[in-house]
């Protein structure tokens, strides 16, 4: 996700500068139909890891008590802090069908909210034309600055059928270093595979399924 606050990379690079991702995303997808039972959209929902959301706080000088809780006034300011998306940014999830890629409109915020520290936000990400009722879901980030892992599932419709695959890790791996062809990786300098690593969904809707 690195539209978001390029100061907190200096923060990162104590980590290591080879280590990737940087953040830890926990998803949830939900494709959501409208009232003819056609798909949509997608709600798509980030629960951010506990550092990551502790440099968020920080850096909007939010949580001064460090107890992991916010008051109205402060989740009010945060809301909406991962919405401001650059152009040419694709929200880091790719919807495709049969026929091909699957454009998605601009993001429409539903929520945000901390727990335990950790914040977590929804938005709904609608199709831009008529989806087919056959769809892939991919969730990732192509730099992998950050890592999306489908620990809050995916959820569809009655009617539908959604099936999860995990990665090839060790392909996915293999493809990094041939990628990197022996160069150390740095932050700057890091090939754009997210997608080796990313889980597939594919949910089949109607008699298809």
């Amino acid at each position: 996700m690195d539209r978001l606050l390029p100061a907190l990379f200096a923060i990162l690079l104590p980590l290591g500068a080879q280590a990737h991702p940087h953040i830890f995303v926990d998803t949830a997808l939900a494709l959501v139909t409208d009232a003819a039972g056609r798909p949509a959209g997608v709600e798509v929902t980030w629960r951010y890891d506990e550092f990551y959301s502790l440099l968020i706080f920080e850096d909007m000088g939010l949580d001064g008590d460090y107890d992991g809780t916010l008051t109205e006034a402060e989740l009010a300011r945060l809301t909406g802090f991962d919405m401001q998306w650059v152009d040419g940014y694709a929200g880091d999830l790719y919807v495709s069908a049969a026929s091909g890629p699957v454009t998605l409109g601009p993001p429409e915020p539903r929520g945000t909210a901390v727990s335990g520290g950790r914040i977590e936000t929804r938005h709904f990400r609608p199709f831009a034309e008529a989806a087919p009722p056959d769809l892939v879901l991919r969730a990732y980030d192509p730099t992998y600055h950050t890592a999306y892992d489908l620990t809050g599932g995916v959820t569809a419709p009655e009617g539908c059928a959604a099936v999860i695959e995990d990665p090839d890790l060790e392909a996915a791996r293999k493809r990094v270093e041939e990628e990197l062809d022996g160069r150390p990786p740095t932050i700057d300098d890091f090939p754009e595979v997210g997608e080796a690593f990313a889980q597939t969904v594919t949910i089949r809707c109607g008699a298809a399924q």
